[in-house]
């Protein structure tokens, strides 16, 4: 019985260990729907995945920073984020502003986040980017041996 337990209580934990141990890599991912973004980041954040964002992460992909731990979260000198308002297909096809979404968008980012944006602006039509020093400051830098481990990567969500 005891050597059945041990035998167990080992498996958890090296099972728990290979889980830890797995990243799901973001790069040049241009966003979508907020809605199927939601739902796959909700996901990855469950996962326990470390995030790497190594690359391009803009409009719906940004939404990752309020789903998944920012512990969990690092960056490598080619991330990029990039945010704007929340829009809808308005008369003719153009694109027209939501307010509430786009409140609702402000409100899922994290605080640091969140002021960031305040000082550049706002959320708005126009793209604003997040990346270098300003980005290193929020988020922790990749470690080389994450980077190396991830051939090919895995993307947590392709562009739509």
């Amino acid at each position: 019985m005891r050597l059945a337990t041990g035998l167990l209580a080992m498996a958890l934990l090296c099972g728990g260990l290979a889980a830890a141990g797995a990243a799901t890599r973001i790069a040049d991912d241009r966003g979508g729907r907020i809605g199927t973004y939601l739902d796959r980041f909700e996901e990855l954040g469950q996962s326990g995945d470390t995030v790497i964002i190594d690359g391009l992460c803009a409009s719906a992909c940004t939404l990752v920073l309020g789903t998944v731990s920012r512990d969990r979260i690092c960056v490598t000198p080619r991330a990029r984020l990039g945010f704007h308002a929340a829009w809808d297909m308005g008369a003719h096809g153009r694109p027209v502003t939501n307010a509430e979404a786009t409140r609702l968008l402000l409100a899922m980012y994290p605080a640091p986040i969140r002021r960031w944006i305040a000082r550049h602006g706002g959320l708005r039509r126009q793209m604003i980017f997040l990346s270098g020093r300003d980005l290193d400051r929020l988020y922790r830098p990749c470690p080389l041996d994450r980077q190396a481990r991830l051939t090919p990567p895995r993307n947590a969500a392709a562009g739509e």
